[in-house]
């Protein structure tokens, strides 16, 4: 990763993205490590993690993630999902954030000298050429270590510098024995963030 000590800069977090990319790689984020890397790296002015939430749903997984973040100097973008049946009949669950993270990078990018987008989805390339167009650095964090890869072609060409979360796994992975108990996980306080989001894999973005 290059990174200017002077820089000041911000994280967009595609949450569903990332847990999805962090699963196929078969290791969880511990996300204490990842703010403590890239505040390491220059003036980290905003971390930004989007989520879409079930609201109707009495106690939700992904909720003591979100607790945990929000105690822990992360900012919490959230919205509700939204239920449709598709055109065979089934039932399915909508929860895509793009539009609030590119907004978000948009208004802050005058703020910013490096916007660091966790995701692979192509439909950030628009975005990503737009910040340049301001003068930004741009850095997408995605993988191409699956097959598939995660990333989108376009998008990765598109990137000031594309880092590859497989070789990020020693920096901010969560290694087995680091797990809390699962009684734990509900504390705002246990570090339990890469725990609780099974939920994400019910949302299709």
């Amino acid at each position: 990763m290059h990174f200017y000590p002077s820089e000041r800069i911000a994280l967009f977090i595609d949450g569903a993205n990332l847990y999805a990319a962090s699963k196929t790689l078969s290791f969880d984020i511990d996300y204490k490590r990842l703010l403590s890397l890239f505040r390491s790296k220059g003036q980290l002015v905003r971390a930004l993690y989007y989520t879409a939430l079930a609201e109707d749903q009495e106690y939700s997984s992904i909720r003591p993630l979100i607790d945990w973040l929000d105690y822990n100097g992360y900012t919490m973008v959230t919205k509700p999902t939204k239920e449709f049946v598709d055109a065979t009949g089934r039932r399915k669950v909508k929860g895509n954030m793009d539009i609030e993270l590119a907004v978000d990078a948009m208004e802050l990018a005058d703020h910013l000298d490096h916007l660091v987008i966790f995701s692979g989805d192509g439909d950030f390339r628009s975005l990503v050429e737009s910040l340049q167009h301001k003068g930004k650095r741009v850095s997408v964090i995605s993988t191409l270590s699956t097959n598939p890869p995660m990333v989108a072609d376009e998008l990765r060409r598109q990137a000031d510098q594309f880092i590859d979360l497989v070789d990020l796994q020693h920096s901010i992975g969560r290694t087995p024995s680091e797990r809390p108990p699962r009684d734990n996980r509900r504390r705002p306080d246990a570090e339990n963030e890469g725990e609780a989001f099974e939920a994400s894999n019910l949302i299709e973005t």
